[in-house]
């Protein structure tokens, strides 16, 4: 049985900047320092990340945060 794979994409147009899903997943997400909004930093995290990255888009209060899995 082959590994999920998980993508990740980020609506900034849509981000409200609440920072939640830098602060739990700070290796997968970041904050623009002007703006505030959401910066992608990895797009296909490897499979140790997938759970926080999950729960960073339940936690994201304007769902910007967009989670696909194959």
């Amino acid at each position: 049985m082959s590994a999920v794979r998980l993508t990740v994409a980020v609506d900034t147009d849509a981000c409200c900047a609440m920072g939640r899903c830098a602060a739990t997943e700070p290796l997968v997400f970041d904050q623009d320092p002007e703006s505030g909004t959401v910066i992608l930093l990895v797009a296909e995290p490897p499979p140790e990340l997938h759970e926080t990255v999950r729960l960073c888009a339940e936690l994201c209060p304007c769902t910007a945060i967009t989670v696909t899995e194959d």
